[in-house]
This record gives structure tokens, C-alpha cells and sequence, in this order.
């Protein structure tokens, strides 16, 4: 159900004004292409010219009734959403369509906007679901040239960096937020070069303590204090021919900060307990989530490595930035854990890739993928709900959109024009506030997340009085 064609639904119903009228209402309301039947063989046979992506069907009607028509609408797409309406008396028989696959169901006699509204979230399941299966046949194509899962056009770019700086031999600073690929940035770096015949050394300098950090990069000579006893190469002669990444680089002491320079600057080694220098071959990458300006002024990090290390940048996006990619992340992961935990066969509701791409995801690509790891591992069905990814927490937040948006006392005692404007005002207040001060007072940023254009979000802002600037750190 691509943007630029036009949603499609067949009604079917034995009752001809009935059909007239939900014709009538949802080509108005839902802004669909509309194909009606009077029967359930009828249907099937319309099925074929018109390619529906909703269905809503009465259950009793002659020749073949709601239930069965659900069955075979299933056996020929899975992805088509079918809502059923029932007449009083026969819940029972829905509850069975439920059981069956069928998206919702409708008791008549219904109101206009109740079916309007459940047909509209129909149309937005079917094209999850159809999102779903295109995601999956992308991550079976083989043809990617890097780790990297995604189609944004910001991921895109930063790929497109990452493979021309792969041609040299330069320096390259890695920056970013925890958890947003920066080691697979690295490796791609590495792919890409005349040096991926060697396997790159990755090094995670906040792991090690300051000494044994020295003697595992510089290697040292026999003797060269208590327990050497005999000569070792560092991790820098390791990597000759190849790449090293110096992992989250900020946390080096300073004391090693100026060894580190001699390296970059004269691309020789003195391990310890020798005189001697020795040449080494080494492209050197380095990553960080840290502020290294600001340790620069603390007087934490050398400038003057700084500058060797600063060669070349890459800022690699956070998951907000790539927000359209997160659908394709999650299928990325529930492939892998599937495999890894032999439990084949599992899928995501539309509902749980929804509520995916309304969080904030603070540990960005890690904490997603930690996120489907967890459900994979623990869900005792084949299907990914909402309530196997987030915390009670989260799901009421989730569910309940803006909390503590507090109505005005007096609103029972308006009319109900008055008191609706009066609700509505509290809660668009509260929603801008809210956006705001996840964005720390950013307002693309607010705009971006709430599904909005700026301009529209600055609209909100001006009409309700809400200032970026109380939210911005």
C-alpha cells in the first residue's frame, strides 16, 4: 500500500441500504476506493479485480457466511485486514472471527465514526504488515555491502563517508552516542581497505588498567619489570599491515596521550624496557561517545593528539535520526535472535512495530537491539506483542500518550463545545510540553518525533504560548 495508491476496501453485506450508507460514510471519511458485495462467493469473485487491503464483512449471509470468507481471505492474503459486524446476539460468533485472524469486529447498530475509525486503523495494520514482508525480503538480499541495517537517507550518507575514507590511510575520529554502531563503523572502515586481507585489533581502552594498558599496546622487553620474562609485541605490532581501533579513546591517561602521539606522528613504537624505537605499519582509528574538547579545557586530553586523532570525522547518527529505519533494525534482529535461539517462525504484531517507532530509544541501536533480543529469548507465543518489549511502565505511557494532563474542574458544568475546547487545550499544552523537553527545547527535534512539520509544531506553539527556550539545557 505505497503513499501514492489509493487505499482500497470492499464491503460486504446481504442488506443494500447498508451497503449504501457505509459507501457513502467511509468513501467520505476514509478516503478509500470502495468495492461492495451482497455475498461471501460474490466477494471472492471481487477479490480478484479489485485487490482490497480491508475487508469488512457481515458474518450471517446466504451461500457462505462471514467466518468462512475470513478463512479463505486469509489463505490468499494474511496481510488483509478483516473487520466483521455482528448483529445482537451474536458476539459469540465474533469472538470465534477474532480467534480466527480477523482485525476487530463492529456490533450493529454502529455509529458512523466508530466504523470509520476502526476501518482507518485497518488500513494502517494492512500496510504494517505489508511493511513487515518488504523488510524481510530486504534483509534476505545478499547483496549489502556493509553490516550497516537501514535505507535512511542519513545512514546512507554516513556509509557513503565511511567507504571513501575505507581508500586511504588517514586517521579517523569516530564520534557518537553509546550504542550507535561506532565499532561497526570501524570494522566497515576496515572491509572497504586494502587491509581487510588482516584481521583489524580492536582495543577497549576503558577495560584495561593504565600499566597493563601500556605493556599490551607497546609490548615490552624481557625484564622489564617483575613477572617479564621474555620479550612480548604490543597490540600496535599485531596490527602491522592492518587496522587498529583504539575503543572509546578518551578514557587513554594522559600519560600514555603522548606515546600515542609519537605513533601517529612517527609511526614507530618503544616498548617497554627498550631503547630502541620500532616502525610499525598501522592505520589507526579511533572512537568516542566522550566530549574531548571539553576534557581538553579540564586539561584530560592532550590537543595536540587531539588534532592527529581528528584527521578525518564521523558522527554517527543516533536511532532518532534514523527513526524510519527502525522497522527494518527490528526484523534485522528478530532474524538473528531467531536463529541464535532456534526459534524460528516468530513475527512482530502491527501494534509492536508501532509502539517501536513512537519510543525514545536513549541507548539508541543497542538498547533496540537488547530490547528484541529479550523478547525473542523470554515470549512464550510466536507473535511480538507491545507487552513483550516495554516495562508496565512504558506500555502505560504508551497507551495513555501525555501523562498528567490534569482537566480544568469546571468542565462538567460547560457545554460540551466549551468543555471539549477546554480538554483539548490542556492536553495540546501538556503534548508540546512534553515533546519539548525530550528535545531539550529542540524544536525539529519535537516536531520530527510528534509526526509533524515544523511549521505546523511551531503553529501549536505560538497559538498555546509555549516557549522552546524553559526546555533548552
Amino acid at each position: 500500500m505505497g503513499s501514492d495508491m489509493k487505499k482500497r476496501l470492499l464491503i460486504v453485506d446481504d442488506e443494500p441500504d447498508l451497503l449504501l450508507l457505509l459507501r457513502k460514510v467511509l468513501g467520505k471519511k476514509c478516503d478509500c476506493e470502495i468495492s461492495v458485495a451482497s455475498s461471501g462467493v460474490e466477494a471472492l469473485d471481487c477479490m480478484q479485480k479489485s485487490h482490497p487491503d480491508v475487508v469488512l464483512t457481515d458474518i450471517i449471509m446466504p451461500d457462505m457466511d462471514g467466518i468462512s470468507l475470513l478463512e479463505k481471505i486469509t489463505v490468499l492474503d494474511r496481510t488483509i485486514s478483516v473487520v466483521v459486524m455482528t448483529a445482537f446476539g451474536t458476539i459469540e460468533m465474533a469472538v470465534k472471527a477474532l480467534k480466527k485472524g480477523a482485525y476487530d469486529f463492529l456490533e450493529k447498530p454502529f455509529e458512523n465514526e466508530k466504523v470509520s475509525q476502526i476501518v482507518r486503523r485497518s488500513f494502517e495494520r494492512t500496510a504494517l504488515l505489508r511493511e513487515n514482508i518488504q523488510l524481510q525480503n530486504e534483509l534476505k538480499r545478499g547483496d549489502k555491502p556493509t553490516e550497516f541495517v537501514g535505507r535512511s537517507q542519513v545512514l546512507q550518507k554516513t556509509i557513503e563517508l565511511l567507504t571513501r575514507l575505507a581508500q586511504s590511510d588517514a586517521t579517523v575520529l569516530i564520534r557518537g552516542e553509546s550504542g550507535t554502531g561506532k565499532e561497526v563503523a570501524a570494522r566497515t572502515i576496515h572491509q572497504m581497505s586494502k587491509r581487510c586481507r588482516r584481521r583489524m585489533i580492536t582495543v577497549n581502552c576503558p577495560a584495561l588498567p593504565e600499566q597493563i594498558l601500556e605493556s599490551e599496546l607497546f609490548g615490552y622487553a624481557k625484564g622489564a619489570f617483575t613477572g617479564a620474562d621474555q620479550d612480548k609485541d604490543g597490540l600496535f605490532l599485531e596490527a602491522a599491515g592492518s587496522t587498529i581501533l583504539l575503543d572509546e579513546i578518551a578514557d587513554i591517561p594522559v600519560s600514555l596521550q603522548t606515546k600515542l602521539l609519537r605513533v601517529l606522528q612517527e609511526k614507530e613504537i618503544q616498548p617497554l624496557g627498550q631503547t630502541k624505537t620500532v616502525k610499525v605499519d598501522v592505520r589507526v582509528l579511533a572512537s568516542t561517545n566522550q566530549d574531548l574538547e571539553g576534557k581538553i579545557e579540564a586539561g584530560e586530553f592532550r590537543e595536540d593528539l587531539f588534532y592527529r586523532l581528528n584527521v578525518m570525522t564521523v558522527s554517527m547518527p543516533s536511532l532518532d535520526e534514523i527513526r524510519d529505519d527502525i522497522p527494518l533494525l527490528a526484523m534485522h534482529f528478530l532474524e538473528r535472535f531467531q536463529k541464535e535461539y532456534q526459534r524460528e517462525g516468530m513475527e512482530f504484531t502491527a501494534e509492536a512495530l508501532r509502539c517501536l517507532l513512537r519510543r525514545e530509544w536513549k541507548g539508541n541501536v543497542r538498547e533496540l537491539q537488547n530490547r528484541i533480543n529479550r523478547a525473542v529469548l523470554l515470549t512464550s507465543d510466536s507473535m511480538i506483542t507491545p507487552d513483550d518489549l516495554l516495562s508496565p511502565e512504558e506500555l502505560s505511557e504508551d497507551s495513555h500518550g501525555i501523562q498528567g494532563v490534569e482537566v480544568p474542574v469546571c468542565v462538567h458544568q460547560l457545554a460540551y463545545k466549551e468543555a471539549k475546547e477546554e480538554v483539548l487545550t490542556a492536553f495540546t499544552s501538556k503534548y508540546l510540553e512534553t515533546a519539548l523537553k525530550k528535545s531539550s527545547g529542540n524544536v525539529s527535534a519535537a516536531a520530527r518525533a510528534s509526526g509533524m512539520e515544523r511549521q505546523a509544531f511551531q503553529r501549536l506553539m505560538r497559538r498555546f504560548q509555549v516557549s522552546p527556550q524553559e526546555y533548552r539545557e
